[in-house]
């Protein structure tokens, strides 16, 4: 079987139409051109599409069902186009927690100023690159080394450590906390895109840990009380909440905010978003 999207183009058309001269000059083709797209489709499928008068052209009952998977193929077609051809005009940037913290609403008014030919989308997808191994992002934000070598990435900032603890906590009384203090508490972790490993630790005065895969849930479970969590300055930012009180880590090492894209292929504003990053952590 050989469908072709001329022979769907041709059957919407018609039907949109109405008449397979007024299809033929939405096309841009000839009627004896339609005539056959149609026919050839009629065959390819073993179905009648349309009914035929002098009057008018209607779908048969398959023909309604064909015509509606035929929109739906040619909207799908239009959407990859214009995923395909986006270029300057947009530049989605994925994240897995946080964003970029405090800097996020600046980044963003920033960029409208700066660039307004490219519109700036924020995503969150809660994978190890942010939605970019996964194509829902053409940069993005991460808190850890980029291992892969399919990827480039670039150091834009530092950000300190905060522990976070349930409000009624004992350590959310003190100005700051250090890393002993969590040693005989379970810690809550995302293994996955989380920042923060019992390797913070030392070998004899590690943690208990336990794992979640998303940031509502690792507030829930801390807010109960029943874990701590450490994390980077930019999930307070983001993620003020009842119930939660963010303390300094005062001897753990900040975290770098980096940004990563595809190697072979970058985005064509990545430096421009580099430069301006770098230009919010800097403070300028």
């Amino acid at each position: 079987m050989n469908v072709e999207l001329r022979q769907l183009r041709c059957l919407v058309a018609i039907v949109d139409e109405g008449t397979f001269t007024d299809a033929a000059i939405a096309l841009g083709v000839s009627q004896a051109a339609v005539s056959r797209s149609l026919a050839s489709l009629e065959r390819a499928l073993g179905v009648r599409l349309l009914r035929r008068t002098s009057r008018e052209v209607t779908p048969t009952g398959t023909g309604l069902r064909v015509l509606a998977h035929a929109r739906r193929v040619l909207g799908e077609l239009d959407d990859l186009v214009r995923e395909a051809t986006s270029g300057h005009a947009r530049l989605r940037m994925g994240y897995a927690w946080a964003a970029l913290g405090r800097h996020t609403p600046a980044f963003q008014r920033r960029w409208a100023a700066a660039q307004p030919g490219t519109d700036l989308q924020l995503v969150r997808h809660n994978s190890a690159t942010a939605g970019l191994a996964e194509g829902t992002c053409d940069l993005s934000v991460v808190r850890r080394p980029v291992d892969d070598r399919r990827f480039d990435s670039a150091i834009v900032g530092l950000e300190r450590r905060l522990c976070a603890v349930a409000a009624d906590d004992p350590l959310a009384r003190r100005r700051a906390v250090r890393l002993a203090d969590l040693s005989d508490r379970t810690l809550l972790v995302d293994r996955r895109t989380g920042t923060t490993t019992p390797d913070l630790w030392p070998s004899d005065a590690r943690p208990a840990t336990e794992e979640t895969h998303d940031v509502d849930d690792w507030l829930t479970v801390i807010a109960t009380g029943r874990c701590v969590g450490v994390t980077a300055e930019a999930t307070a930012n983001q993620y003020p909440r009842p119930g939660i009180v963010y303390r300094p880590l005062r001897d753990a090492e900040p975290i770098a905010v980096r940004l990563a894209w595809w190697r072979d292929d970058p985005h064509p504003a990545a430096q421009a978003a580099i430069e301006l990053l770098t230009a919010l952590y800097r403070g300028d």
